[in-house]
């Protein structure tokens, strides 16, 4: 790779670092008033995205162990913003959904999220289905691309059809 195109993979890596940063400064406030953490947010999103959730699939997603999500799991059902259930299918099965409380605090901790990544687009120009969400998607393991995309299609609108 030639020094200037390395110089400029750097910034752009550089860039996904600070914009990281950045996209998730305002869950982290609304977090810090739960005393919850992004451990608790990763699993209130996906949670939140697909109700219904087997603990297994989750922990797939998440890719951490199934102690450190039992730990901020139990915190989230005790205090009353994610739910489980057994399969009716399979008793062993654990199924897990936001309660009330909890697609109103998902649709809080997405809102600043969604309007920083729209404004983004529109001060860009570059649309929601621009070449940055291949080079996103591309930047995924080539072995779960799949499975990404297959969330993607299963997902629901934040919480929506969980609302009272």
């Amino acid at each position: 790779m030639a020094d200037e195109e390395l110089a400029k993979v750097t910034e752009i890596m550089e860039l996904l670092f600070f914009a990281y940063r950045d996209f998730i400064s305002d869950p982290d406030e609304i977090l810090d008033r739960y005393e919850f953490g992004r451990a608790h947010h990763r699993i209130i999103h996906f949670v939140g995205r697909h109700p219904g959730i087997r603990v297994a699939e989750l922990l797939d997603i998440l890719r951490i162990t199934k102690q450190s999500l039992g730990r901020v799991l139990k915190e989230l059902v005790d205090k009353g913003f994610v739910e489980q259930k057994e399969s009716v299918k399979d008793r062993r099965r654990r199924l897990l959904s936001l309660t009330e409380t909890g697609c109103a605090l998902h649709r809080e901790l997405m809102s600043p999220q969604i309007k920083r990544v729209q404004a983004a687009l529109k001060q860009t120009g570059a649309g929601v289905d621009g070449l940055h969400r291949d080079v996103l998607f591309a930047m995924i393991d080539r072995d779960d691309r799949d499975h990404v995309a297959s969330l993607f299609s299963q997902a629901t609108a934040s919480c929506e059809t969980n609302k009272p």
